[in-house]
C-alpha cells in the first residue's frame, strides 16, 4: 500500500492511499473541525466518510502535469505511464493551486 498526506494551503487536509482494490481519501479530523476548511474539490466534498474509487480519483489524476513535464519527469525518474498514483507522489509535491500531495516516509 502506497500512501500520501493532501495539503490544502499548506494545512494538512487528508490522506490518500492506493490499495489492491483502489484508491481511498480520508478528510483529516483536525482538518474538519476547522471552522476554515474548504474541501480540496468540488468532487470531494467535506465529510468524515471514507471516499473510495476503483481508479483513482479525477481530481488527483488531474494534477498530474502533461505533455513535455510529464515526459520529462517519466524519463528522469523512470516511472511507468501507467503508474498514475507513482506519478502523483512523485510530481505534485508542488503543484500550481493550493493542493499538495507529499509521500509517506514508509512508502
Amino acid at each position: 500500500m502506497r500512501q500520501a498526506l493532501v495539503y490544502y494551503k499548506n494545512k494538512l487536509a487528508g490522506t490518500i492511499s492506493e490499495h489492491d482494490e483502489g484508491y481511498t481519501f480520508k478528510y483529516d479530523i483536525a482538518y474538519l473541525k476547522n471552522a476554515q476548511a474548504k474541501p480540496i474539490s468540488l468532487t470531494l466534498p467535506l465529510t468524515k466518510e471514507i471516499y473510495n474509487s476503483r481508479v483513482l480519483f479525477p481530481f488527483f489524476d488531474g494534477l498530474i502535469p502533461e505533455g513535455w513535464l510529464l515526459n520529462i519527469a517519466i524519463t528522469s525518474w523512470k516511472i511507468n505511464t501507467k503508474d498514475r498514483f507513482g506519478l502523483l507522489l512523485k510530481l505534485c509535491k508542488d503543484c500550481i493551486g493550493c493542493v499538495s500531495v507529499i509521500a509517506e516516509e514508509n512508502e
